[in-house]
């Protein structure tokens, strides 16, 4: 009878979805993971991540679909994924490439939608070509081959997405990864090979099939300000803001009056040091330090100081933006580069408005000439014409007589002696020029 009850109670039992495991309790957090993986992504993650355990959480759904990124940003996210104690899951929606498949393999289960990729994880430098230096492949394929066997998946295909100098032989799926090639796999690839556990339609899908109830599931979603963060703090527009920042703030010093410039300059400067005081990179100091930089360069240009003023306040200014910025080296190269490209431009502006340059208030560039007034002694030019008489010989220069004055005269040349006919004609300032007068 016993046998009887237990042969018709068997197929219930294993048929019925608490058979294989019980409902798990715990809300579900879906943070989307969508965009390069930089420093204001990870501080979204980092954010949300916390929140997930802070309210105890059951699971956090990391939503994939990155070109990948930064790998020392996609190294803090992998600790910070390790080191949950929240159960974590990667739904790779649409690409997990490059650092976006480190973060996949990270996590406690990977589960893609039909149409996604893992894999492509060769480094390649800022204008995507191959970086071939062996320390740096090395070290980001162990971390990847590292991050795959943490798991149970087999080391040599994460090796494989890196390193294109591998030969990796897949019999799961019939391929084998040549020497030029890197691993990328679709997400029917990836379940044959072990890199992926399940294929689903939706995070809340790939939740589901975890355990979880669908009753308390949320999605982080990016503040108003972290969205802001994350376009400031991009290489290439931090680079932009500190040149217009530069060229705004010294165009508007050294060739005042236009006001456009300089306000320019200051908001790039002031969005610049925001954006990674959000992204939470920048502190109070890199403000003051920018600030007291950009007042001794001012008082640089009105209080001589042999220069030390300027020195200090340049020391100022870069260490304010190099300490603002996430990463120094890179910190280093966007203020470089703008700053060479500020310099074209300033050099442009000078020129351009020589005339209007703060340097024309240290020279004095007034003539005082006799056509606007002015004059070293009095004009004699009413003496032109004037007939008199020679009162000394003129060997050129001597005394003559007009009208009964005695005037310093010189002749235009020739001797003239005493008591000589003489005309005036020509009265500059003091030197009178006469002749002899022509008999009538």
């Amino acid at each position: 009878m016993l046998m009887m009850l237990l042969t018709l109670l068997l197929p219930v039992w294993i048929g019925s979805p608490s058979a294989h495991a019980a409902e798990k309790s715990g809300a579900v957090y879906i943070i989307p993971v969508d965009k390069p993986i930089e420093q204001g992504l990870g501080k979204f993650m980092e954010r949300g991540f916390k929140e997930a355990e802070e309210m105890n959480a059951g699971l956090i759904v990391m939503d994939i679909n990155t070109p990948g990124g930064r790998v020392d940003t996609a190294e803090e996210l992998g600790t910070l994924i390790k080191e949950s104690p929240v159960e974590i899951v990667a739904f790779v929606r649409g690409d997990a490439a490059s650092a976006g498949s480190f973060l996949a393999l990270n996590a406690d289960k990977i589960v893609m939608s039909p149409g996604s990729m893992i894999g492509a994880a060769a480094m390649v430098d800022s204008t995507g070509k191959h970086v071939d230096d062996p320390k740096l492949v090395a070290f980001w394929k162990s971390k990847m081959q590292g991050a795959a066997e943490k798991s149970g998946r087999d080391g040599k295909i994460a090796a494989g997405m890196t390193d294109v100098n591998m030969v990796v032989e897949m019999p799961e799926i019939n391929k084998t990864k040549e020497k030029g090639e890197i691993i990328a796999l679709s997400a029917e690839e990836a379940l044959k090979v072990g890199y992926a556990d399940h294929i689903s339609n939706t995070p809340e899908e790939a939740a589901a099939w975890l355990g979880y109830s669908q009753d308390d599931v949320f999605t982080v979603q990016r503040t108003a300000a972290e969205n802001i963060s994350t376009f400031l703090t991009n290489p290439v527009v931090m680079t932009l803001l500190l040149f217009l920042g530069i060229a705004g703030v010294i165009i508007e010093l050294i060739v005042p009056g236009f006001g456009v410039p300089g306000i320019v300059g200051i908001v790039c400067f002031v969005l610049y040091f925001s954006g990674n005081y959000i992204a939470g990179f920048a502190g109070a100091e890199t403000w003051v330090l920018f600030t007291v930089g950009l007042i001794m360069m001012i008082l640089e240009m009105f209080i001589p100081s042999f220069g030390i003023l300027g020195i200090l306040g340049s020391i100022a200014l870069v260490a304010g933006v190099v300490r603002a910025a996430y990463d120094t080296s890179d910190a280093f190269i966007s203020l470089g580069i703008a700053f060479g490209a500020a310099l074209v431009v300033i050099a442009i502006v000078v020129i351009l408005f020589k005339d209007r340059g703060i340097w024309n208030r240290f020279i004095l560039s007034d003539r005082l000439s006799a056509d606007l007034g002015y004059s070293s002694a009095t004009e004699r030019k009413e003496l032109i014409g004037l007939q008199g008489i020679s009162l000394t010989p003129l060997r050129p220069s001597g005394t003559a007589m007009f009208n009964g004055e005695r005037v310093d005269v010189v002749s235009d040349g020739d001797f003239i002696p005493i008591d000589t006919p003489i005309i005036v004609i020509k009265a500059e300032g003091t030197r009178i020029v006469v002749q002899q007068a022509l008999p009538v």
